[in-house]
C-alpha cells in the first residue's frame, strides 16, 4: 500500500507548457516524483518525440530520465493542454531589434491555461522575464474567467480560488537535471499565500533551499543574476581589448592578476551567448534607462568582442594562401553543448561564411548538421581530425573539451585565432614575421 505522501505525489497532476531546453528537464523531474505530468508544446515533432521516450536537445543524463518517465506513464506530451492541478509556464521570452522584451508567448501560454482552470489550481510562470510580467499573467487570466477570484483581485478577507507563481530556473546547460534539484529556488507569489502553496510543490523535487518573496522580487532577482554575470564578462572582454592594443598576453595578465586574494577575473571570449546572460540584461535596460548605464555598456563591450573578433577572423583569412581552407572550432555559446542561442561563435561563422564561402569548414561535434544559414553559404562540416589534416587557418571560438585535448605538434605550423585561451602553448607572434596566434 502506498504511504500518504507518495499517493499524493501520484495523485498530483502538472501540465508543463513548453517543451524546450528548461520545460522538458522540469517535466522530467517532476514525472520522477510519481506524479503525472502533460508536457505541452506547439511543435509536432516534439510532441512525437518526447511521446517515443527520446529528446530533442542535448543534455546530460536527459535521455535516459525522459526514456524511463516516459515507459512508466508518468509523462506524456500533447499538443493540446488539459485541465490539471498545477501549471508550469516554460515558454522562450525573446526580444525585438530595439531590445524591447517579447512576453507574447507568455501571454498566449497564458491564455491556454486559463481555458482549462479550475479553483484549488496553482500557476507558476519560469520564463525569465521583465519586472512585473507575473502581474500581467494574473490580469489576463482575471479578464479570462471572471468566474474565479483571482489573488490580488479579491476584496476584504476573501480568499482567491487560484494561486499565481513567479520562480525562475538557475541551471547550467550540461548540469541541468543535477541543478534542477540541487540549486536553491527564489519564489515569489502573487501573494504570500500564493508563495506558501508555490513552495509546497517545488518542495517536492527541490533538495535546495526554496526561499519566499513577492513575484516582482524574484523577476528582478534572476535579471540580477544575468546582469551581474554580464558586467563581469565584459570587463573580461574589455581586459582583452586592450592587450591586444598593448601586446600583452591576456591570459597571462588574468592568470597573474587573479593570484590577487580578492581579485577573481573571469576568462574573456568571442563575445557572451546563451538565451540568459545576452538577453535578460537588457529587460532591465528597456525598463529603466536612465539609471542602467552600467548594464547597457556591458551588453555593448559584449556584443562589440564579437565584432573585434570577425575583423580579426577576417584579417587571419585574408592573410592566408588564397583558396586556402579555414576551420572554425565550435558554433555552440559554450563548451560541451549543443546549444546555439545568441552564440558568438555562430555569428562570427556565418560571418565568415558569407564572406568567404566554402573556404570556410566548421567542426561543431554536437551538430548532425550545419545551421541553413552556414549551409547555404557553402560551409562544410568537419570532424576535427580533418580541420587538422587539411587547414591552415584554425579559428577557436568554443573551448569544448575535444578542441582543448589537441597536442602543439598537431597544431604546429597552423595560423591561429585562439578566442578561448585553450592553447596556450601555441606559438606568438615574432617580430618581423606574421603572427602565428593571435589574443582576442
Amino acid at each position: 500500500m502506498l504511504s500518504d505522501a507518495s499517493q499524493k505525489a501520484v495523485d498530483l497532476k502538472v501540465v508543463v507548457v513548453g517543451l524546450g531546453y528548461i520545460g522538458l528537464p522540469t517535466a522530467a523531474v517532476i514525472a520522477r516524483t510519481g506524479a503525472s505530468v502533460l508536457g505541452v508544446d506547439v511543435t509536432a515533432s516534439v510532441v512525437d518525440t518526447v511521446n517515443s521516450g527520446r529528446v530533442h536537445i542535448e543534455e546530460v543524463d536527459l535521455d535516459g530520465l525522459v526514456s524511463g518517465v516516459v515507459a512508466r506513464g508518468s509523462l506524456r506530451a500533447s499538443l493540446q493542454i488539459e485541465p490539471a492541478d498545477v501549471f508550469v509556464i516554460a515558454v522562450p521570452t525573446p526580444f525585438a531589434d530595439d531590445h524591447a522584451p517579447n512576453i507574447g508567448y507568455v501571454l498566449r501560454a497564458a491564455t491556454t491555461v486559463a481555458a482549462v482552470l479550475k479553483p484549488g489550481d496553482t500557476v507558476i510562470l519560469e520564463s525569465t522575464s521583465p519586472v512585473g510580467t507575473t502581474e500581467k499573467v494574473r490580469d489576463l487570466l482575471a479578464s479570462l474567467r471572471p468566474d474565479l477570484k483571482v489573488p490580488g483581485r479579491v476584496a476584504g478577507g476573501e480568499q482567491a480560488d487560484i494561486a499565481i507563481a513567479y520562480c525562475p530556473e538557475r541551471v547550467l546547460p550540461g548540469r541541468i537535471l543535477v541543478e534542477l534539484i540541487d540549486n536553491d529556488r527564489v519564489i515569489g507569489g502573487i501573494t504570500p499565500r500564493c508563495a506558501r502553496k508555490a513552495l509546497s510543490f517545488y518542495r517536492r523535487f527541490v533538495r535546495g533551499a526554496c526561499v519566499t518573496t513577492t513575484a516582482r522580487a524574484a523577476e528582478m532577482t534572476k535579471l540580477t543574476e544575468n546582469a551581474f554575470r554580464d558586467v563581469n564578462i565584459a570587463f573580461a572582454n574589455e581586459l582583452s581589448l586592450l592587450a591586444d592594443t598593448m601586446g600583452v598576453d591576456v591570459w597571462e595578465v588574468i592568470r597573474l592578476a587573479n593570484r590577487h586574494p580578492r581579485v577573481n577575473i573571469l576568462q574573456p571570449g568571442p563575445g557572451v551567448g546563451g538565451h540568459c546572460i545576452a538577453v535578460d540584461p537588457w529587460f532591465l535596460v528597456h525598463a529603466d534607462p536612465e539609471h542602467s548605464p552600467l548594464i547597457r555598456t556591458a551588453r555593448e563591450v559584449n556584443d562589440g568582442k564579437t565584432d573585434h573578433v570577425v575583423a580579426q577572423a577576417t584579417a587571419l583569412v585574408t592573410a592566408a594562401p588564397p583558396g586556402a581552407p579555414v576551420a572554425c572550432l565550435g558554433l555552440a555559446f559554450k563548451a560541451n553543448i549543443d546549444d546555439f542561442r545568441e552564440s558568438p561563435a555562430l555569428r562570427v561563422a556565418e560571418t565568415l561564411a558569407a564572406r568567404f564561402g566554402d573556404r570556410v569548414r566548421i567542426v561543431e561535434p554536437y551538430a548532425p548538421a550545419l545551421p541553413k544559414t552556414l549551409a547555404d553559404a557553402g560551409a562544410r562540416l568537419i570532424d576535427i581530425d580533418t580541420a587538422l589534416e587539411t587547414c591552415p587557418v584554425m579559428i577557436v571560438l568554443v573551448d569544448h573539451d575535444v578542441f582543448r585535448s589537441v597536442p602543439l605538434d598537431e597544431r604546429a605550423g597552423k595560423r591561429v585565432l585562439d578566442t578561448r585561451g585553450i592553447w596556450p602553448d601555441q606559438p606568438r607572434s615574432i617580430a618581423g614575421r606574421e603572427p602565428l596566434r593571435m589574443a582576442s
